[in-house]
């Protein structure tokens, strides 16, 4: 009988282990999955900062001073930068004016804004003939404004001033 209790035991732990080994289990897990889009739209854009140009004291003889103007455009991004004739009584871009600051005051004393150096291009503001153009490249670039006081002007002593408008076209 024991060898029978024996064989029937081995039966029994194979029946059990072959009933585990295809239950279901809970331990088993299930995954599903899928994936979204990701878009975005990078619009072209640009920012301008100037700073100002001092030419300090006029005496009759010309004065040459610099100053910069800064675009930060996105990459690639072309740009035309034009520079308007101020707000001179009479200005153009071509003959910037002065103005004095007295009140009532009428006298104005000339500059010019040049591209490239002080015997450059005169810097407008007309499209495709004085502006000064570049690319963007997403970080800020630096322009040079020339700016010139020609010689043997004799206005009215003061305080002389103007303001010129820059244009950044993308």
């Amino acid at each position: 009988m024991k060898y029978t209790n024996v064989k029937s035991a081995i039966v029994a732990a194979s029946a059990l282990v072959f009933a585990l080994a295809f239950a279901p289990s809970s331990a088993s897990a299930q995954t599903v999955s899928t994936s979204f889009a990701v878009t975005a739209t990078v619009a072209a854009n640009c920012s301008v900062s100037a700073s100002p140009l001092g030419f300090g004291s006029y005496s009759g003889a010309a004065l040459q001073v610099s100053t910069s103007i800064g675009v930060t455009c996105t990459n690639t991004t072309g740009y035309d930068v034009g520079l308007g004739a101020g707000n001179g009584s009479g200005a153009t871009v071509s003959n910037r004016l002065m103005t004095n600051t007295a009140t009532g005051s009428t006298q104005t004393l000339g500059y010019q804004l040049l591209s490239g150096s002080y015997s450059g291009t005169n810097w407008g503001n007309t499209s495709a003939t004085n502006w000064v153009t570049g690319t963007g490249n997403g970080s800020g670039q630096t322009l040079t404004v020339y700016g010139v006081v020609p010689a043997n002007q004799f206005p009215t002593p003061g305080s002389y001033a103007d303001s010129v408008t820059v244009t950044v076209t993308y």
